[in-house]
């Protein structure tokens, strides 16, 4: 009988040491207790964690205890406030409990996981612990990036490159990032936000902002690939990236005469050939030219022929233009403007043109003064006798 009793009173003990050993979220001992209602949660990189947390006195006399957190990852940081107030030690009643906010703050630059520490109180020989759990659902970082979306431009010599960079802000403060290029020589980096231009733009935390970078090569460039290095940094962090401007060519069309002389004489009505030579001073060819003529009042020009399909780098072509005065123009000098226009470069050249009176205007004029000395001539002979 005696050990029938006995073996139950053992299988009583072992279940309440079982029961009891499964219990507490928030072990208690000597008087004190800790609790919460988020023991374990999930939260983003960056994010604060603000624990509500009674301290609770189930003793018979005034606990004061102190905190402690163990267990806490690398580089997270705390702090316990109450009443307003930064805490470090907390005063309670018998049989009454004190609330006290616990404040875990989660790094932007964490990896993806489930993070266990503990928050302890001590004191008056009373000992608490609180385990938490944190869960970071994604994987964090501290830094910044600029990411372009199409970094390769080409074009020719006289274009402008304007790229659309991305700034990302993956800190958990705002960030004022300081904007610069590391450009080759004559080139001239201009950076624009909100369309205006700026050396240095804000970015709030865990945002973006766009930038236009715009890229001006200097004249007589060479035809070659061009790298351009931009940067947005300040004093924590920084990011960088690479812009390729491909210059295709230059391009530059010359308009002048086989001998370089830009005048000529013409008598009024008539019509005179001069050439043209039309020249690519440039590294590309030049293709589709076409010839047009800006002249005074009842002249005309006409060009052979009146458009070049092609023109080599560094070659030239010559184009006969044939030029109409005006039958009524007066003997003087006259300006025929004549331009040679490509998609890619134009030249104009300006002629200065003589008009001569026609011959057949001298002989009458000739004529008219013989007339008049005759008939003077005549009067006399004939009224002078008188």
């Amino acid at each position: 009988m005696f050990k029938k009793v006995l073996s139950v009173f053992l299988f009583i003990l072992l279940g309440f040491g079982s029961f009891s050993a499964a219990v507490p979220t928030a072990h208690a001992a000597g008087g004190i207790e800790l609790y919460t209602s988020y023991a374990g949660i999930s939260v983003t990189p960056g994010e604060s964690i603000d624990y509500n947390v009674d301290l609770i006195n189930t003793g018979s006399s005034i606990k004061q205890v102190s905190f402690e957190v163990k267990g806490l990852p690398k580089d997270w940081s705390y702090k316990l406030t109450s009443g307003g107030w930064d805490l470090n030690e907390l005063a309670v009643k018998p049989g009454e409990s004190q609330a006290f906010t616990f404040t875990v703050n989660v790094p932007q630059k964490v990896d993806k996981g489930t993070y266990n520490f503990t928050l302890s109180a001590d004191g008056d020989g009373a000992h608490a612990d609180l385990p938490l759990s944190v869960t970071v659902t994604k994987q964090g970082t501290f830094k910044t990036e600029l990411n372009v979306e199409q970094p390769n431009m080409q074009g020719h010599a006289d274009s402008d490159f304007t790229y659309t960079a991305t700034l990302e802000n993956h800190t958990a403060d705002k960030q004022r990032y300081a904007l610069s290029a590391d450009a080759p020589k004559g080139w001239d980096v201009v950076f624009k936000a909100d369309g205006k231009n700026v050396t240095s733009v804000v970015v709030e935390p865990g945002s973006s902002k766009d930038i236009d970078v715009t890229l001006n090569p200097p004249e007589k460039v060479k035809a070659k690939t061009y790298k351009v290095m931009i940067k947005a940094s300040n004093g924590s962090t920084k990011a960088q990236n690479v812009l390729e401007a491909v210059i295709t060519g230059t391009y530059e069309l010359e308009l002048t005469t086989p001998s370089g002389r830009l005048s000529t004489d013409i008598t009024a009505g008539d019509e005179k050939t001069i050439q043209l030579k039309i020249v690519n001073n440039g590294s590309s060819p030049l293709r589709n030219i076409s010839l047009s003529a800006d002249t005074p009042p009842g002249w005309k020009v006409e060009f052979e022929p009146n458009e070049i399909d092609k023109i080599d780098a560094g070659k030239s072509k010559i184009v006969e233009a044939t030029i109409t005065a005006s039958d009524k123009a007066i003997a003087g000098d006259y300006v025929v403007q004549m331009s040679a226009s490509a998609d890619e470069a134009s030249d104009d050249a300006e002629f200065r043109i003589s008009v001569k009176t026609s011959l057949l205007w001298g002989w009458v004029g000739v004529l008219v003064v013989i007339a008049v000395v005759a008939g003077i001539y005549y009067l006399f002979r004939t009224y002078g006798r008188r």
